[in-house]
């Protein structure tokens, strides 16, 4: 056979890496390898001419498809009806269960930013998803509770981890194969029947998409896997991120191109801040300030997330709001302050047109339901609000200098310190990370450590005095890394060290990173037998 496993084979994982299984990973690659390693190129070489000056427009070749009224994507499929609310998190074992339990309406089963790609997060996430719809998952705590599923499940979908990132733990022909097509691949070969039989379908989240040319790729992908099991063509649905500035230009093509097979766009706030940064961050009018000043209703961010309700209800498609990340406390005045603050948040998504919300925590499952409930009430969505008063320009989307905001040593030692504490917890193998009362996710890291690598490249002043520098960043780094280090057993304390490490490879470099996980991932979570 052309494909190697070259992680470790523990027990159980022969039920999902079986030889059919395996092979059809093998058709994927060799029918999309070369299509990917094209995008990425060409996401490449975007970035350079925005570094030039350059900036996205929208495109006048594809002026044709925004402009026609009459095409819709497809119906709502059985289970994604109603999405009033959803909630994330990896697919781990108790978190598959207290998801799926929480009383949301979806559960996004999250490959990507919120697990850390070990290998055995990767398989054992797939044994977990199967189990799941087999009604064969239970878990119990070390307290000795045991947590098993109820009679109402959230339905199932599964976010691969995006086009950029390889599975170096399977090489097809000697070369890793794309983490993408293998968490897409599995899920769906072992799971597609059994939730076709369960009367629901193969769903998914798309992210980090850039460009149409990207959702034509995915397109490509369900109908060539549609066929190779036999399962008819659209029966899959994917819900797209728009979390790239990119993509906000875009919104009309991507669902153009998965019309068959779409479910909608969700505002991927996080990421869509970090994308900004990363392609203008050379820019001084980009330059943002604080992480807690940019809000959603700062001009770009207020233009973005209008224009994708009214794209998504012009086409007949749910819009579906951005993350809510706070974790409840056991201090009722943080809990009190907190909980206004993501009501208020919803109730925004809401009144603005969006069709549900994201939260990260069954606890404010109940918060996010009764903020669409007000407005839903026994409807399933709000498609049929057009939001025809909404008009956004490429000035709007791209109004970043109209931020308000101070950029503080508050913020910048906050920004170190969420960095470090999320990269520590990474490297452990988790990717979902509670810190400072909130469920942090890649996406975060991302931003904190590319503001910081902004701020230092243009020397940015501090509300408080003095300006951000190298020799700044690494003295609060390395305070944050001793007040970690205190936090932790003896024997983590080197992971922390190399957390440090990692920041400073991905946050005091000449150039940014697009990304710190392909790094950090062949450095330090590849485990070859």
């Amino acid at each position: 056979m052309r494909i190697q496993i070259r992680g470790p084979m523990r027990e159980r994982y022969d039920e999902i890496l079986t030889p059919e299984a395996l092979e059809f990973l093998v058709a994927l690659d060799s029918q999309f390898a070369a299509r990917r390693v094209a995008l990425l190129d060409t996401r490449r070489a975007r970035r350079d001419r925005y570094a030039m000056g350059q900036v996205p427009e929208f495109l006048p070749e594809t002026a044709a498809i925004r402009e026609d009224p009459t095409w819709r994507v497809a119906p709502p499929a059985p289970g994604l009806l109603d999405r009033r609310v959803e909630i994330t998190g990896p697919p781990e074992r108790k978190m598959t269960v207290n998801a799926l339990n929480s009383g949301a309406k979806v559960w996004m089963a999250d490959f990507e930013d919120a697990t850390a790609p070990t290998w055995d997060n990767v398989i054992g996430g797939q044994l977990n998803l199967r189990d799941a719809i087999d009604r064969r998952i239970d878990f119990t705590d070390e307290r000795g509770k045991r947590y098993a599923l109820g009679d109402q499940l959230a339905t199932i979908m599964v976010r691969p981890r995006g086009w950029h990132l390889a599975e170096k733990h399977i090489v097809v022909d000697g070369r890793p194969i794309s983490g993408t097509l293998v968490d897409f691949g599995l899920y769906f070969f072992h799971c597609a029947r059994r939730q076709l039989d369960a009367g629901s379908g193969p769903y998914f989240y798309l992210p980090k998409l850039e460009n149409h040319r990207e959702a034509r790729l995915w397109n490509d992908v369900f109908r060539f896997a549609q066929q190779y099991l036999g399962i008819p063509q659209g029966t899959i649905r994917a819900t797209v991120l728009i979390e790239t500035i990119t993509a906000a230009f875009e919104m009309e093509e991507i669902l153009y191109e998965l019309r068959e097979h779409s479910a909608g766009l969700n505002a991927g706030r996080w990421d869509y801040i970090f994308s900004v940064i990363k392609n203008f961050g050379q820019r001084s009018d980009f330059v943002l300030p604080d992480r807690s000043d940019v809000t959603m209703t700062v001009p770009f961010m207020r233009a973005y997330t209008e224009l994708l309700v009214r794209t998504c209800h012009r086409r007949g498609a749910h819009a579906i709001g951005g993350m809510a990340a706070f974790i409840p406390s056991h201090d009722p005045e943080v809990n009190e302050v907190a909980l206004a603050n993501v009501r208020a948040d919803k109730e925004r998504e809401a009144a603005d047109g969006f069709d549900g919300s994201w939260v990260a925590h069954p606890g404010l499952v109940p918060v996010c339901r009764a903020a669409f409930d007000a407005v839903l009430g026994d409807r399933p969505h709000q498609i049929v609000r057009l939001r025809e008063d909404v008009a956004v320009t490429a000035a709007d989307l791209l109004a970043v200098d109209k931020t308000p905001g101070k950029v503080t040593a508050a913020g910048l030692r906050a920004n170190i310190a969420v960095a470090l504490r999320y990269f520590d917890a990474w490297l452990g193998g988790t990717g979902a990370a509670a810190i400072f009362n909130l469920m942090e996710d890649a996406a975060t890291a991302e931003i904190a450590r590319s503001q910081v690598w902004q701020w230092i490249h243009h020397g940015t002043p501090l509300a408080d005095g003095g300006v951000v520098t190298a020799d700044l960043v690494r003295s609060i780094l390395e305070e944050e890394t001793a007040r970690l280090a205190a936090e932790r057993p003896a024997a983590d304390r080197d992971r922390v060290a190399l957390a440090a490490q990692v920041f400073e490879e991905h946050a005091l470099t000449e150039d940014l990173p697009a990304f710190f996980t392909p790094k950090a991932y062949a450095r330090h979570l590849v485990t070859l037998t």
